[in-house]
């Protein structure tokens, strides 16, 4: 891939940078100043065309050949984009997964606009909520019966749906789109649904997934499925490592291999592999608790585990049956739009300020996550389990806007 800006965390982009709250300098991973002190050859704008593990080359496309003796590949994923009758050349089509995609969505969220989203995972579900607080009238098209349910369960997926709808949104699950009609001028005018209903619209976002950037590694003889595939080391072959959400790597703990594309795992994982670079006589095996988190309206959603595949769902925290609606209007949380940090075992302590980190030689000790009802956290502190190094397959879920959690069990 080719990219011109200098690296900036992109889980903002959704929420605070698409309503207006952020600019993009804000979104910056460090100052040009900090970039300056690491004395890194960035080579922005060049893209990588290829490699040769046997020579250990990378083929740029400039023509040059960058000689190596160890290779990170952090290529991440793209925007999916679905073939859609009537889509191709109509303006008005959105994906949301840079910087330049957020910035040319973010002038069309006025009050009093349409704006039909395509899928309700984490970019939709998230758009909506700041489509919403703009104005926007918000229709949601979800091919599934409820949204999050495949990986967080029918009890969240019922909530999230509930409290979208209660909001303003218009929720519509279990169709899919069959084709876009356009206005004069080539705009896009509205979106036909497989239920034979026509959702009228002024921009259409589609957030139907994404796409791993491993085409630049064909005929290399690494093996690409689904993403770079390594060990439980991040190794991919001797002197290639692979980080972030491109990464599909053997996860001892969970004995499966797996890609996770949340933030929290890009950062732990290239501290495994920058550590396995430094010292190659003691490589540590990448095999960290996931974890990620979702802000939508008041809520703040938060899990640690692998939650797919498991087959119970139970409630530990608070009243996913209640009404949405009755939600305090305040942020779900007090901490800085920062928080949570890159690391998920990192907590927040009252008044919204992230803890300090414990001395170097102390690490305090991992807590089981709860195991019945406890007394409800206010909605103005995040509800935040640590998992134990040594956990099984656990997953924990807290919504602490509304004071939900749930616990699942693997199979």
């Amino acid at each position: 891939m080719r990219n011109l800006i200098p690296p900036y965390d992109r889980p903002p982009l959704s929420k605070q940078l698409l309503s207006g709250a952020w600019d993009p300098p804000r979104l910056a991973l460090r100052s040009p100043a900090e970039t300056r002190t690491l004395g890194l050859d960035m080579r922005l704008g060049t893209a990588a065309t290829g490699v040769d593990p046997a020579e250990r080359l990378v083929h740029l496309d400039d023509g040059t050949r960058l000689p190596y003796e160890f290779l990170v590949v952090a290529t991440g994923v793209r925007a999916r984009r679905p073939s859609v009758p009537g889509a191709d050349g109509t303006d008005g089509i959105h994906v949301l997964r840079t910087l330049d995609d957020a910035l040319a969505l973010r002038p069309r969220l006025r009050a009093g606009r349409r704006l039909v989203i395509v899928g309700a995972g984490f970019a939709g579900t998230e758009t909506a909520a700041t489509a919403r607080a703009l104005g926007v009238e918000v229709t949601l098209v979800e091919r599934s019966a409820l949204p999050f349910a495949r990986v967080l369960g029918d009890t969240v997926g019922g909530f999230l749906t509930r409290t979208h709808r209660a909001h303003g949104v218009d929720v519509r699950t279990g169709v899919s789109v069959t084709g876009v009609q356009s206005r004069p001028g080539g705009r896009v005018g509205a979106v036909l649904l497989s239920d034979g209903s026509m959702v009228r619209a002024d921009d259409v976002l589609l957030a139907v997934g994404s796409v791993p950037n491993t085409e630049w590694l064909d005929g290399s003889g690494l093996d690409v499925e689904d993403g770079l595939v390594c060990d439980r080391f991040c190794v991919a072959a001797p002197g290639v490592y692979a980080v972030g959400d491109v990464a599909r790597w053997h996860h001892p703990r969970f004995g499966t291999s797996m890609r996770v594309e949340h933030r929290t795992n890009a950062a732990e994982q290239a501290l495994t592999v920058a550590h396995n670079l430094l010292r190659p006589d003691r490589p540590r095996a990448f095999a960290p608790v996931p974890y990620f988190w979702t802000d939508q309206y008041d809520v703040r959603l938060q899990a640690y585990g692998h939650p797919r595949g498991h087959d119970q769902h139970v409630l530990v925290e608070g009243d996913l049956a209640r009404d949405p609606s009755s939600s305090p209007t305040e942020p779900a949380t007090g901490c800085p739009p920062s928080w949570p940090p890159a690391c998920p075992r990192a907590r927040c302590a009252p008044g919204g300020k992230p803890s300090p980190p414990a001395p170097r030689g102390r690490r305090p000790r991992p807590r089981r996550p709860p195991r019945g009802p406890s007394r409800r956290t206010p909605p103005s502190r995040p509800l935040t389990w640590r998992m134990p190094d040594h956990a099984g397959p656990w997953s924990v879920l807290a919504c602490p806007g509304s004071g939900v959690g749930t616990r699942g069990h693997g199979p």
